[in-house]
């Protein structure tokens, strides 16, 4: 049905994405630090229940919408651009706060840890961006149903980011007390941080391309 390099492509994709700083990974390091592991993997559940919505979103077609309708996308792109400029410059800023060196938050139920990772993906432009153009250009047509092939290949980019986003949240604690103690470590990764946000921001705005629709 799919072919091997297709599974090949949206892994590496996958990958590229839950390795660069983002909403998802901020909020999951953050919880995990200040309120421990259990709480970051409740958290990670909800990231995962995110990544399933837009998971059948893209099977039934969202992306044929956003072409259909190209002001939608521009502005979904747009607000998405917005948002990791405004997390960069939080992160730049004097005095701004490194990912692994969160502010104090006050503990939460796992109702509300399971949501906010929820929302947090669900309002994540970088996944957004990923389901509406980049995983139907993996879809073959001529293959066979387009949503079977929608369906594994985002299983595909479930898996590899779970897996990810699992271990940071078992190493969040040791990365941040490692990088507490060396301020100079730390200042440098929120100096990456902040440019790699701003870099996608830049490079979400600038770009013209449209989003790939798929035929059913």
């Amino acid at each position: 049905m799919i072919t091997t390099s297709a599974v090949v492509g949206i892994a590496l994709v996958a990958l590229g994405l839950v390795l660069t700083p983002g909403p998802n990974m901020i909020y999951l390091v953050s919880r995990s630090v200040t309120q421990g592991r259990r709480a970051g993997l409740i958290s990670l559940i909800g990231v995962a229940a995110g990544f399933f919505v837009y998971l059948v979103a893209a099977a039934v077609g969202i992306a044929a919408v956003f072409t259909l309708v190209p002001a939608l996308y521009t502005a979904v792109k747009l607000a998405g651009a917005g948002y990791l400029l405004w997390l960069a410059w939080k992160t730049l800023r004097p005095g701004g706060s490194s990912v692994f060196s969160p502010e104090p938050m006050p503990p939460d139920a796992p109702r509300r840890l399971f949501t906010m990772g929820l929302v947090t993906n669900l309002l994540n432009p970088k996944i957004a961006i990923l389901y509406v153009s980049l995983l139907p250009q993996f879809v073959d047509p001529d293959r066979g149903s387009v949503a079977v092939q929608s369906l594994l290949l985002g299983l595909t980019q479930i898996a590899v980011a779970l897996t990810v986003n699992a271990l940071i949240v078992l190493t969040a604690g040791s990365l941040a007390a490692f990088l507490g103690a060396r301020p100079t470590w730390l200042r440098v990764q929120r100096f990456v941080m902040g440019s790699v946000l701003a870099a996608l921001a830049v490079r979400m705005i600038t770009d013209r391309s449209r989003p790939a629709a798929a035929t059913p």
